[in-house]
């Protein structure tokens, strides 16, 4: 188990750093709601320099991010109605990727993933508006969307709230958080991208509301959870390990005890500045050997990160070319 002293942080002035990735060269890249919304890039150093988002209308709200060949940026636009998936390259134009599914328009969009078959996965996690209304222990309106050379269309639904998702080191399963369900799901990628076989891989208890996740070398299933600022790793043979934990006890009463009313609110997700982890809701591996986990968090202006004892599996992007990205960000 690590130390909250076992913490460092990188970059500074961050502004709803929610999602991470690590990239081979060394940077580290961040969504970032500052001015139009768009993302950070984080050089080793420490130096931040932003991509904002070049758009007119509602400013981007972004939440999941994903890295492309090239050094575009897909985002997940969490909109206070409408979604979507937006494409933002390295000089900040922005262009819409993935707007509606079956003639309807996405809702708020959480994350979006692109892999190594360059298909890109989008979750949804409640059709309901406002979101909170769904921070209930009876959600179920979640699903997922598969967009490849067939089109985009809905692979899973009747999820209880769906956050991130990743692909299995295999490359034949699909992982994914079911936020306020409380459980990692997987499931079987057939040859087509339709999922099937649908089973719970993992269920967590009080104070635990699974977030992002990522996998190791060796199979493990890292997973954080938001409130409760917890981090776990998860084996391949579903055995929970608790590696990291910055909980406000008084505080994740009162949410529990929201949660079990069906009564929580965005206010209870709005809290944790006094936290290190700043209410944590990813990680990524990252560093020259991947064993440097850089967190993702609600709350806070930089990026907390740790040691891990065990390397990441590498991500899709790990050593995709992002040259223009880096030379336009001139860091």
């Amino acid at each position: 188990m690590a130390e909250l002293t076992d913490l460092s942080f990188l970059g500074h002035g961050l502004r709803r750093p929610e999602c991470v990735l690590a990239h081979s060269s060394g940077y580290v890249f961040a969504s970032d709601v500052d001015g139009n919304g768009g993302f950070a890039i984080v050089a080793a150093n420490g130096v931040v320099r932003r991509v904002s988002a070049q758009h007119v209308g509602e400013p981007l709200k972004p939440n999941g991010i994903a890295l492309l060949p090239g050094g575009a940026v897909l985002m997940a636009h969490l909109g206070s109605e409408h979604g979507g998936v937006f494409r933002i390259d390295p000089q900040g134009s922005v262009d819409p990727y993935l707007i509606e599914v079956g003639g309807a328009r996405l809702p708020p969009t959480n994350f979006v993933m692109h892999d190594a078959s360059g298909r890109t996965w989008v979750t949804v996690s409640t059709r309901k508006r406002p979101r909170q209304l769904d921070y209930r222990p009876d959600a179920c309106d979640g699903f997922i969307v598969l967009m490849d050379a067939r089109g985009a269309r809905i692979v899973a639904d009747g999820l209880g709230y769906t956050n991130e998702c990743a692909i299995h080191p295999d490359g034949e399963r699909l992982f994914v958080n079911e936020t306020f369900a409380r459980r990692v799901s997987a499931f079987t990628i057939r040859h087509d991208g339709s999922l099937a076989d649908r089973r719970v891989f993992a269920t967590f208890g009080e104070g635990v509301f699974p977030d992002g996740l990522a996998f190791d070398a060796a199979g493990g299933l890292w997973v954080t959870s938001i409130v409760s600022n917890r981090v776990f790793r998860i084996s391949p043979e579903g055995i929970q390990e608790l590696v990291i934990d910055d909980s406000d006890r008084q505080h994740l009463a009162s949410v529990e005890h929201a949660f079990q009313a069906s009564a929580m609110s965005s206010e209870h997700l709005e809290r944790g500045q006094d936290r290190l982890l700043r209410n944590v809701s990813s990680l990524a591996f990252g560093g020259p050997d991947l064993q440097t986990i850089y967190l993702g968090t609600l709350m806070g202006s930089s990026i907390p990160y740790f040691r891990s004892q065990v390397p990441g599996h590498p991500p899709p992007h790990w050593r995709h070319d992002i040259s223009a990205l880096i030379d336009e960000a001139r860091l």
